[in-house]
């Protein structure tokens, strides 16, 4: 049996991207909002690597931030974990991040896409690692040891 490609059905558009692949945390529009806040700097005239492009770096920083995960856990699909954490310094030292961040809810709340009644509180908490420490256990609560 004989197979031309053109008796082949056409799909259209190239359908071989993952169907499983996570939609990035800020849509086109907010990354617009917030986009003059990082700067993407021109290559060195030294050569070198090229630099990361900010909105990857921000991807996978808010997906540390949304997952609670650890750096070294970060997806492929983002920069190297230390590329993220390093600009996530620099950002937060400069002050762009929570300059960003001030910006993004201020654009929300004009569109009334926050509500100011409910709030979540959450922390990490974390056992001792030799238990609790030598003050915080009086010698009269003690047991006596059974030998």
């Amino acid at each position: 049996m004989l197979i031309s490609l053109s008796a082949w059905p056409r799909l259209g558009r190239n359908r071989t991207g993952s169907r499983t692949a996570p939609k990035p945390y800020l849509n086109d529009g907010q990354w617009l909002l917030i986009n003059d806040l990082f700067e993407d700097p021109l290559p060195s005239e030294l050569g070198g690597r090229p630099r990361v492009p900010p909105r990857a770096c921000l991807e996978g920083v808010l997906w540390v931030l949304v997952s609670g995960a650890r750096w070294k856990d970060l997806p492929e699909r983002y920069p190297s974990p230390a590329t993220c954490w390093r600009r996530l310094k620099q950002w937060t030292e400069s002050g762009v991040f929570a300059a960003a961040w001030t910006r993004l809810l201020g654009h929300m709340e004009d569109f009334r896409d926050i509500d100011w009644e409910e709030a979540i509180g959450d922390g990490t908490f974390a056992p001792a690692k030799k238990g609790a420490p030598q003050s915080a256990t009086p010698r009269k609560a003690k047991a006596p040891k059974s030998c």
